[in-house]
């Protein structure tokens, strides 16, 4: 292979350029956007290099060996030395976790056996890698001392439950001869219930490794006898915190924090040869620039204020993998090779990447702005990734999908080849990454199936993942989420496409790197523009979790953190509850609606912060809930507690300030601290950290009243969260009193304000006024009233009018926007309508959405009308495109374990059958639409896939679109405005419903057993012969052709724009389109003209002229 010198150097033999045979003006292939993109990026780095003096190279054939000096940029800025006695060292911690190890000459803690050790991952500020072994600290959990306990049966006690322990265990493989490290009499208070500031004796028992507190623990509450103590069933106290979280919890470290280790205070690893084995120190262990011991107590850790609210050059790769499927099956690790591999490197804070590489197997031509490594072998193609990989030892690694398809995919495929070193992905030498399967349920995700790959120290931040938490979306693909966010899209060819350009020659090659390389591309303009990784570094610093909870776990272990922060500055210890699927409780309060359609303008007053509000404004707590009649045990007077709706009692915070109105505290007043700096800051970058933040401040207020009504928790309290819903009840029927009874006629006032729905936490309020103006300065004032008549802080702000106001139902309703300014609208809002469902062909969204724009905004409720008839009459007519009929669903079991027969999971088994490659997965999104059956046949029989369908002209069912997709929408809509009887009668009977188009099928049922025969093209009467016409129209005939070649023409016309189109879209006007992206309507009406093309095609050689 040839290589190209990128400071203008001849081209050395011809390879790449018989390519270009002709001169670049005339043929020339204008380059994809993205490629101009790329060799941007390329400009600007090769100034730097020059002045540098070192120019990069862009394709190196690798030999057999791989090399790490091809390319400076991919190391990490060179680590200088430290010095312990004179130098601190300062880092950003990304991930921790904790392994069992020997004990360290110096270091606190245990001396004998395996002892725990926590490991923290971080980056300097000038981006060198840290790895940080902490030591001495060891896990405990707290029982009461039972009565007649002193400190001298502390002995005692801790030998019988270390032989108890022992005995327990099944296996010993380790060797542990005490389990038991230590049991010491503490003072403290449980968390549960209000007892009157009665401390009590508790135990608290150190324990020798983490995996031994849960045995433990079940021997003392099942029963443990010591000395002259009967056996007694012991209450355990926070023995089912994590080892990590009780680490930083102790030593005050939050996620993504900053660390610093002060000088003399800890001991740098040194890299050691494997003669070197006798000393007492170990050496390194991890693949970082830095690595230290230290003792636990004697690292500093940093609030996320100020100057340490900072984040460090993390290197973030994304990649993506493209392989070469046999035809029609889906690419199989053991079987199909890995052809491709694109990588692309950033700094977090920088806004392009500085590396960008495309691993492939065989040649492959130059792309400008990027490296090109071709090899003969997969098997080096694999190594040398993972050394490069190893190289740029990235903190963080994001892609699409990485975690159930790539990272499978290339370490069973390693497997497969045998090379041996591929699955050392980690940090921490010596130890693989390995394959697991993950069954993840959560409330707010359902079901989902994982795979997941251990890669110590390395963050993975797959994009799908984290787009399937915290985003709704119709599909997921790459292509319709970068469409969405970005309004960009990229190419989606089928993996059977794939193996076809791999097998051309390099220019094919060159085709599919580019389009690898925008697929690792994108993940990362995704994670910046939803500032997915500061987003998520301050959610974890604001709860106190390390990152990896937060993509792994669910909302409860960010409560317990910050619970047990707060319960040990008060000596407090939160007891294990055992958890039992209790009764429900009533949820919020719902005014019923007036439905209607409103021309008047409409106030929304709105609680801000609800349920956060309620808990403070009322202390309710853990620490404040009084035990049915402790009330009187404790002799309280009415003046000190308070009884809620619900009937439970909680102590005033002039007897005992709570735990969650002080951790709701904090986080709202941290809250408001970074809202008033973000006005402040001008720096773009600061900016985003300190909005990731307000926001992360805000989820974690609002998830504190979950975590108590969560019933199956880990610290469940029904009597908090059900005064908590009817404290927000009776408010909300207050405020409706409240408004209702000043703002009258009487009162002085244009008219009585009417209450014509309440939600949660707002209530819609018709003042009787004209104008957006008039409703917004009554709006404020009424708020403002009605807030002094409620405990601070709770407070009724005015939020939004809509004018007009549309009022379907509870929880569904639509209007215009007006919040900060009166003269123009903000948006059209629509809650709980068809234009935000997920489960409706995009016809439904389209139809009510433009349906709603005439009646909101052109005040035209007639033209409504017309317009949805008009589409319901194109829809019978079959002049619908397919693509707006498309409906997806989510695969979320397999078919067995559905109860009734499901529309799309039947399309997935018959598209199974049919090509077991490119069917429908669990977890995927399925696109399907609904066709013509016998009658009678179930719904499910009907679903069939789009593409099948155009290329088998197959009739859509648009009876059943217009019965059970768009009828009740649209009535929804109308009712209030037409009356309920008459908007049924008028816009589903009537004329535009009685013409209709049928189309004949090509497959199934009596076609058959059909012989197709010819007709006239005039008269459509039968031929005997293939001839165009019937004699009775051969004078005709002339004309009839002109008219059939005219149609010809439209078609063509018609698919060439379509055509350049997807070109333009794939970024190339030479090539062919290869996209068969199933989110893009383009792709369907092209589908559809080609086909008619083809019909008309043959239609036209008839005439034999």
């Amino acid at each position: 292979m040839d290589y190209k010198r990128r400071n203008g150097g001849p081209l050395m033999g011809g390879a790449s350029q018989s390519k270009r045979g002709k001169t670049a003006g005339e043929w020339e292939d204008s380059p994809s956007q993205f490629e101009e993109e790329l060799s941007m990026f390329d400009e600007a780095e090769t100034e730097a290099e020059e002045r540098e003096g070192q120019a990069g190279h862009d394709v190196i054939p690798v030999g057999a060996l791989f090399s790490a000096d091809l390319n400076p940029r991919w190391r990490r800025p060179h680590a200088p030395t430290l010095d312990p006695s004179s130098d601190t060292l300062v880092f950003q911690q990304i991930d921790l976790d904790y392994y069992l190890g020997s004990a360290v000459a110096g270091m606190p803690g245990q001396v004998q056996g395996k002892v725990p050790i926590i490991r923290m991952f971080g980056v300097t500020d000038s981006g060198n890698s840290v790895c940080c072994h902490i030591h001495g600290f060891a896990p405990y959990f707290y029982v009461p001392a039972p009565n007649g306990f002193t400190s001298d049966y502390l002995g005692e006690f801790k030998r019988e439950l270390n032989s108890a322990v022992l005995k327990d265990m099944r296996s010993n493989k380790d060797n542990i001869s005490t389990t038991v490290l230590a049991v010491d009499i503490t003072r403290k208070e449980s968390m549960y219930g209000y007892h009157g500031k009665c401390i009590l004796d508790f135990l608290r028992i150190t324990m020798a490794m983490p995996r031994l507190v849960a045995p433990a623990k079940r021997l003392l509450e099942q029963g443990f006898k010591f000395g002259p103590f009967p056996s007694h069933n012991f209450q355990s106290y926070e023995a089912n915190i994590d080892f990590e979280i009780r680490f930083m919890v102790d030593s005050d470290v939050v996620g993504c924090c900053w660390i610093e280790l002060p000088k003399g205070k800890y001991r740098v690893r040194e890299e050691k040869s494997m003669e070197d084995t006798n000393s007492q120190y170990p050496g390194k262990e991890s693949l970082c620039q830095y690595e230290v011991d230290v003792g636990w107590t004697d690292l500093i850790s940093h609030p996320a204020e100020g100057d340490w609210q900072r984040i460090a050059p993390l290197r973030v790769l994304s990649f993506d993998i493209e392989c070469a499927g046999r035809k029609g099956i889906f690419p199989e690790a053991d079987k199909d090779p890995v052809i491709q591999i694109a990588s692309m490197v950033q700094r977090q804070g920088e806004t392009e990447p500085f590396i960008r590489t495309v691993f492939t197997l065989q040649s492959c031509a130059s792309i400008v702005g990027s490296q090109i490594l071709c090899f003969t072998q997969e098997r080096q193609l694999l190594e040398s990734w993972a050394v490069f990989l190893r190289t740029v030892d990235p903190d963080i690694i994001t892609g699409y999908n990485i975690q159930n398809f790539d990272f499978p995919y290339l370490l069973n495929r390693a497997a497969a080849l045998k090379v041996n070193l591929f699955p050392y992905l980690g940090r921490v030498r010596g130890i693989k990454s390995v394959l697991r399967d993950l069954n993840f349920q959560s409330k707010q995700m359902g079901r989902r199936e994982n795979k997941t790959i251990n890669m110590d120290g390395r963050v993975q931040f797959d994009l799908l993942q984290v787009l399937l938490r915290d985003y709704k979306l119709r599909s997921y693909t790459l292509n319709a989420v970068s469409f969405h966010f970005l309004q960009e899209q990229k190419e989606d060819v089928q993996h059977s496409i794939i193996t076809d350009l791999q097998n051309g020659n390099e220019q094919t090659r060159r085709r599919l790197a580019v389009y690898c390389l925008k697929d690792a591309y994108l993940p990362l303009r995704l994670l910046q523009k939803l500032m997915c990784v500061i987003n998520y570094m301050e959610m974890a610093r604001v709860t106190g979790v390390p990152l990896t909870y937060l993509l792994s776990r669910g909302q409860q272990i960010k409560v317990v953190s910050q619970l047990l922060r707060q319960a040990m500055k008060q000596d407090l210890v939160m007891p294990v509850v055992k958890t039992e699927g209790g009764e429900d409780y009533t949820g919020a309060t719902v005014i019923e609606p007036e439905k209607g359609y409103y021309s008047l303008p409409i106030a929304t007053l709105d609680f801000s912060s609800l349920y956060p509000s309620i808990m403070m404004a009322h202390n309710l707590c853990y620490t404040t809930l009084l035990q049915k009649g402790s009330a009187e045990k404790l002799s309280l007077s009415p003046e000190d507690f308070i009884k809620t709706p619900t009937g439970d009692q909680f102590v005033k915070s002039s007897v005992r300030k709570g735990l969650l109105p002080e951790i709701l505290e904090n986080l709202l007043s941290a809250r408001k601290r970074a809202k008033s700096e973000l006005k402040k800051e001008t720096d773009p970058f600061k900016k985003q950290v300190l909005d990731g933040r307000q926001l992360a401040l805000k989820i974690s207020a609002n998830s504190v009243y979950g975590f108590t009504g969560a019933q199956v928790g880990k610290l469940p309290c029904l009597e908090i969260s059900q005064s908590v819903t009817g404290f927000g009840r009776q408010m909300i029927e207050q405020t409706k009193q409240l408004v209702e009874s000043r703002y009258t006629i009487s009162g002085g006032y244009q008219a009585d304000a009417k209450v014509i729905y309440g939600d949660t936490d707002s209530v819609m309020v018709k003042l009787g006024v004209a104008t957006v103006q008039e409703a917004m300065k009554i709006g404020k004032e009424a708020a403002e009233w009605v807030s002094s008549h409620f405990t601070p802080p709770i407070k009724l702000e005015f939020e939004k009018v809509y004018y007009p106001y549309l009022l379907i139902n509870k929880k569904r309703y639509a209007g215009l926007y007006f919040s900060s300014s009166a003269d123009t609208h903000e948006k059209m809002d629509c809650k709980g309508i068809e234009t935000v469902r997920r489960d409706n062909c995009p016809l439904v969204a389209n139809l009510i959405n433009t349906c709603l724009q005439k009646i909101l905004i052109d005040r035209d409720p007639q033209g409504a009308v017309a317009h949805a008839k008009e589409v319901i009459s194109d829809l019978l007519c079959n002049r619908i495109d397919i693509s707006q009929l498309v409906i997806t669903k989510e695969l979320t079991r397999t078919a067995q374990e559905y109860a009734g027969k499901q529309a799309h999971v039947e399309l997935a088994e018959r598209m199974r059958k049919r090509d077991a490659g490119s069917a429908p997965n669990l977890g995927d999104r399925v696109p399907y639409v609904i066709i013509k059956a016998a009658k009678g046949a179930a719904a499910y029989m009907k679903s069939e896939d789009p593409i099948y369908v155009l290329e088998n002209n197959i009739p859509i069912d648009t009876q059943y679109y217009l019965e059970q997709q768009l009828s009740k929408p649209l009535l929804r809509i109308f009712e209030p405005i037409l009356g309920e009887t008459k908007a049924e009668s008028v816009l589903l009977k009537g004329d535009h419903t009685r013409c209709k188009t049928v189309l004949t099928s090509k497959v199934g049922g009596l076609m058959a057993f059909a012989q197709r025969r010819s007709t006239c093209i005039g008269c459509k009467a039968v031929l005997k012969t293939d001839a165009a016409v019937c004699d009775f129209c051969k004078k005709k005939e002339s004309e009839l052709y002109q008219k059939e070649i005219f149609h010809l023409n439209a078609l063509e016309e018609r698919f060439s724009r379509l055509w350049t189109q997807c070109q333009r879209c794939q970024g190339s006007l030479h090539e062919d389109v290869l996209c068969t992206s199933r989110d893009c309507p383009i792709f369907y009406m092209r589908k559809k003209v080609q086909k008619d093309l083809d019909d008309q095609t043959k239609l036209v050689s008839r005439f034999g002229w």
